[in-house]
């Protein structure tokens, strides 16, 4: 989704609105929330809730309480309780969603621990903020530069400031523990204003600056997933993927979190198979199993003296075979139980609609013949005959059939020789 101002422009360029995450409609923000209670009237006498969902830079997202009694909906800026001074945000929820928001996150709408907001923020507290976000760029590249000068191994990964522009929070990452008084110390003298250092995981950091996947879509830690769940190179093997890490690493270099999602599934399927380390004893010799077709219901045997030459079994085959073995007793062979799979032919494409081929421009022109010269007529003496000017044989009569034998014979001719120059006789 995307508001009227991020509609493209002339040429197909995406236009933009510019608002580098404050956008008004709230609808090409992270982690959006569709109200779908938002058309539904409440019941008689009953007061809607008193408490909202506010959101800051990078999908930062509050609970505060109405206690002033305001009218908000989607989208109202707002100034809100902040230690010290205020913070200006953006309400994204309003309504009984909140309080189905607040039971998720384990936040208690009765406590008295829930900030309040403030009023709707006026057009100097957002000029006064929208200062304080042009600020938060070029000061990144620049502290960037003290912590690579104090050489210390950490990563400076977003600036978010104060809606007051009284404080900014510098969000780093890093493996170990860092000793950053000294740094404190240079950026308050550099920026002079109040400082805060707040350290994030590398999922934490991948969710707050967003990206393409490996799969072409948005980040889902950007986008709708909130809880960051552990994830183990056990789930890669349940599911027979390649244990490659350049794979299997999502943009903030950890495992990546579609890892989880179908686990469950594949966990569930492998209840009916029987353990991969099962040793299958016949009287040819002892089969390991190779590998396994979730989908199918197949695993593959081969023998230990043999690893070339792979049976196929089905589950209930190894389960009967598994019995006979815990009753001491070996199966003759497992060629006996292997099933053979019939491979289908490829199906090559037909042309049915008469289309020329998109290669047919890529094979070689045959090589044109040139034809031969002729030669000018007249030039060469030209016999019309072969009999090499002999008179012809007219003691040999050509033969004549009986029913024209009343007809006269046929008498040979002279050649006639044609040469340069000469009229023809």
């Amino acid at each position: 989704m995307a508001c009227t101002s991020c509609s493209t422009s002339d040429g197909g360029a995406p236009k933009g609105c510019k608002n580098n995450g404050t956008c008004g409609t709230d609808s090409c923000n992270k982690l959006t929330v569709f109200d779908w209670l938002s058309n539904m009237s409440l019941p008689n006498g009953e007061a809607p809730f008193d408490c909202v969902e506010v959101r800051f830079k990078n999908g930062r997202k509050e609970f505060y309480r109405n206690t002033e009694k305001l009218t908000l909906s989607m989208g109202d800026i707002v100034a809100t309780v902040a230690s010290p001074g205020h913070d200006i945000g953006i309400v994204t929820l309003t309504g009984e969603l909140v309080r189905i928001q607040m039971k998720k996150k384990g936040v208690n709408p009765t406590s008295n621990e829930v900030p309040k907001i403030y009023r709707k923020a006026s057009q100097k507290d957002i000029d006064i903020w929208s200062t304080a976000r042009d600020k938060e760029e070029p000061m990144k590249v620049r502290a960037r530069e003290l912590a690579i000068a104090q050489k210390l191994e950490m990563k400076i990964s977003d600036i978010e400031f104060q809606g007051d522009g009284s404080k900014a929070t510098f969000y780093y990452t890093a493996n170990d523990r860092i000793d950053f008084r000294a740094l404190i110390k240079d950026f308050a003298k550099e920026f002079s204003t109040r400082i805060e250092m707040k350290q994030v995981g590398f999922r934490q950091e991948a969710a707050r600056l967003g990206g393409i996947g490996s799969c072409g879509r948005e980040l889902c830690c950007s986008t709708w997933l909130t809880d960051f769940r552990s994830v183990n190179t056990s789930a890669a093997r349940y599911q027979q993927l390649s244990l490659n890490p350049q794979k299997l690493a999502g943009q903030c270099g950890k495992l990546k979190c579609c890892l989880n999602y179908e686990l469950d599934t594949y966990m569930d399927a492998l209840k009916g198979f029987p353990d991969f380390e099962t040793k299958l004893v016949t009287e040819k010799g002892d089969a390991i199993c190779q590998k396994q077709d979730i989908f199918k219901g197949l695993m593959w045997f081969a023998y230990t003296n043999n690893f070339a030459n792979w049976h196929v079994l089905k589950i209930e085959q190894v389960k009967e075979i598994i019995a006979e073995n815990k009753l001491k007793n070996k199966v003759s062979s497992l060629e006996d139980f292997a099933i053979e799979i019939v491979v289908e032919p490829e199906k090559n494409f037909n042309n049915a609609m008469g289309q020329e081929s998109l290669t047919r421009f890529d094979q070689p022109k045959a090589k044109k013949k040139h034809p031969k010269k002729r030669k000018p007529a007249g030039e060469n003496l030209i016999v019309a005959n072969n009999n090499n000017n002999k008179p012809a044989n007219n003691n040999r009569q050509n033969p004549v059939d009986k029913n024209t034998a009343d007809k006269k014979p046929v008498i040979a001719r002279k050649p006639i020789i044609i040469t340069k120059n000469e009229p023809k006789k």
